[in-house]
């Protein structure tokens, strides 16, 4: 039976739990399988745009195209192996605001793990104020402290690493 039903009574999630749950249907239409990502950015409880991960438009997919795999060796001699075709969902959402005209500026983002480096500067710099994730990212501790550094309210559903394929 559902979740949300107690003792014959409803129990609406969250705000946090419904839009995580946006989130994760989102992340169904990712195109890659390495980390299937989506996300939501809303504000004042209304929600504004939605990303997933995904090829840039006109381009192929991984799942049809196979992955773009390189490594990158990082300072401290790590080599990690990173899918290349694919625009992060965080990325995206912040790209379908600009089509449409929307600004996020003030808005919390909701998504299933940390969000990289890359994407951490961008939010930064749309003027994101929370970030929401279901999960920790595997190398995600820059992007924490660019947050705090930031002023933004960073929140973990769950105190752990999301696994996925790598």
């Amino acid at each position: 039976m559902d979740d949300y039903i107690k003792s014959g009574t409803d129990k609406r999630p969250s705000w946090d739990d419904y839009f995580m749950e946006v989130a994760n249907a989102i992340s169904k239409r990712a195109t890659c399988d390495r980390g299937k990502s989506g996300c939501v950015i809303a504000k004042e409880r209304q929600f504004i745009v939605s990303g997933y991960v995904g090829s840039p438009s006109g381009f192929p997919h991984c799942d049809d195209a196979g992955h773009h795999i390189k490594k990158i060796t990082h300072g401290n001699g790590e080599v990690t192996e990173h899918c290349m075709r694919t625009v992060h969902a965080e990325q995206n959402a912040i790209c379908q605001a600009a089509r449409i005209g929307v600004s996020i500026s003030g808005a919390t983002l909701y998504t299933r793990m940390t969000p990289c480096r890359t994407c951490a500067m961008l939010l930064i710099n749309c003027g994101i104020k929370r970030v929401v994730c279901e999960r920790k990212y595997h190398q995600g501790e820059e992007s924490e402290s660019m947050f705090k550094e930031a002023g933004i309210e960073l929140v973990y559903k769950h105190n752990e690493h999301q696994q996925y394929y790598q």
